[in-house]
This record gives C-alpha cells, structure tokens and sequence, in this order.
C-alpha cells in the first residue's frame, strides 16, 4: 500500500462532509487511542464554523423604552448620523445597522440595552 502524503490527505477530507469527517475521527481514536481532534486539521473547523449560525446580522430596535433621548444619542454614535435621523430610526423602531458580524451586533445591542432599549437581532 502506498504511503499518503499530507497533501493527498488534506484534499480527500476537503471532499469528506462533516459526517465523515466525525466518522473518521471516531475511527482514529478507536484505532490509535489518541483524540486527533486536539490537533488542527483544517475542513472540521470550516465545517464548525458554519453550523453557528448566520455570519451577519441586523439590529433593529422594537421599543425605545422610556430613556428615548439616551437610546437616540447611542443610535447617533453608533452609526455616525445626525441627530435627526438617529431620532427618526428610534422613533420608527427602525434597524440601527445590517448585515453586520454578530460580534459587533452583540456589542451594539448591550448598548442600547443599557440606554434602556429592546433590541431584536436577526
């Protein structure tokens, strides 16, 4: 049998689906004893990555509560508008920002949660 090399490797998991991926996996450490898991291997992290959940959002305020000026000022720096249509987005429970990082909507709806706002992240 001819030996693999990592290359060869890596492109016949680049076509294995994250089932038998898991499968091989659970294979190895039957087979070896060891968890290779623990090391890097390059298409389960992709795989991963994607059953989070959507790569960009949109937050949007659904009641300004009853600090409205304090959620206005925080919507006028979050996005860089004017006073007017940053009080115009809070008023009409308008989306703030879209298809942004959830990282970034995260740290933007604890803001306006704070300002007194009920944020909705989609």
């Amino acid at each position: 049998m001819a030996k693999l090399t990592k290359e060869d490797f890596i492109n016949s998991l680049k076509e294995m689906n994250l089932l038998e991926i898991k499968e091989l996996v659970d294979a190895m450490k039957e087979e070896f004893g060891v968890d290779p898991s623990a090391v890097a291997v390059a298409a389960p992290v992709a795989g991963a990555a994607a059953e989070e959940g959507p790569s960009t959002v949109t937050v949007s305020i659904s009641d300004p509560g009853a600090g409205k000026v304090g959620v206005i000022k925080v919507v006028k720096e979050i996005t860089g508008l004017g006073l007017k249509e940053a009080k115009d987005i809070v008023d009409s429970n308008g989306v703030v920002k879209e298809n942004i990082p959830t990282a970034e909507a995260d740290e933007i709806k604890a803001k306006l949660e704070e300002a007194g706002a009920t944020v909705e992240v989609k």
